[in-house]
């Protein structure tokens, strides 16, 4: 009905770059709010970073100002640079999307992309 495709993780040295995107497709649907979350090894998945339907942003403090959150509403895609990479930014990363499909809200979520940072 709904598939989210993820892309942009990698292998980075510290300090380096990444651009993950989220694009959902499918049937008729509104998006409402999206965000990225990460979950590493042994530890409880945590938000990133999340934007509502207006364009309204809200970071983990742990972000730093290092990361951007944006969405392409016409392409029905949120985007997350990421700047300044540190080694425990590691994790996969997921993005989260909620949206309206007929009479109710609801979530959806990417398969994951891996983040690594080398030291």
């Amino acid at each position: 009905q709904v598939q989210l495709v993820e892309s942009g993780g990698g292998l980075v040295q510290a300090g380096g770059s990444l651009r993950l995107s989220c694009a959902a497709s499918g049937s008729s649907f509104k998006i409402n709010d999206m965000a990225w979350y990460r979950q590493a090894p042994g530890k409880q998945r945590e938000l990133v970073a999340s934007i509502s339907r207006t364009g309204t942003t809200n970071y983990a403090d742990f972000v730093e100002g290092r990361f951007t959150l944006t969405r392409d509403n016409a392409k029905n895609a949120v985007f997350l640079q990421m700047n300044s990479l540190k080694p425990e930014d590691a994790a996969v990363y997921y993005c989260n999307v909620d949206l309206f499909i007929d009479s109710d809200y609801v979530e959806y979520w990417g398969q994951g992309t891996q983040v690594t940072v080398s030291s």
